[in-house]
């Protein structure tokens, strides 16, 4: 989801230079930003895939474990930098694709909170780990980020 909403970023970007001095800015780091993202999915699978065998075999499960939930914090973090990037663009770039960069933010937020329950799930609800706290308030961040341009509804 990530990939997808820097994606549409990188749309929007491109074709805001006229409107949004930062248009250029924006544009390289929703590149890098969908880049990331790509490689992260793949993280993801390899951190599951290695915490299975390391169970199996039972060596080195704690390594393993905390990648299973380091992965899906990076991924949390790039959520929240794409919808913070997302309302930069909907404010700045091209009014014309300002729906791209509000479908972005709410795609960004969907995979920070998606994030967060994988952390979750993956700490048992260890709610003081400083992990699952930021990774909350990073969710929240994404979260109010992308209401914040939601039109308002009578």
């Amino acid at each position: 989801m990530v990939a997808a909403a820097a994606a549409l970023l990188e749309k929007s970007a491109r074709l805001s230079t006229k409107q949004w001095d930062g248009a250029a800015a924006a544009l390289e780091r929703a590149h890098a930003l969908r880049e990331e993202s790509f490689a992260l999915i793949e993280l993801d699978a390899e951190a599951f895939l290695a915490f299975v065998e390391a169970v199996r075999s039972d060596s080195d499960v704690e390594t393993a474990h905390a990648r299973t939930v380091d992965v899906p914090l990076r991924m949390t973090r790039a959520a929240a930098e794409v919808a913070d990037l997302a309302v930069q663009l909907a404010n700045h770039g091209n009014p014309n694709l300002r729906a791209d960069a509000v479908v972005a933010a709410t795609l960004a937020a969907a995979a920070a909170e998606s994030g967060l329950t994988l952390i979750s799930v993956n700490l048992r609800d260890a709610s003081g780990d400083p992990r699952l706290v930021a990774a909350r308030q990073l969710a929240r961040k994404a979260t109010g980020l992308a209401a914040s341009l939601r039109p308002q509804t009578a």
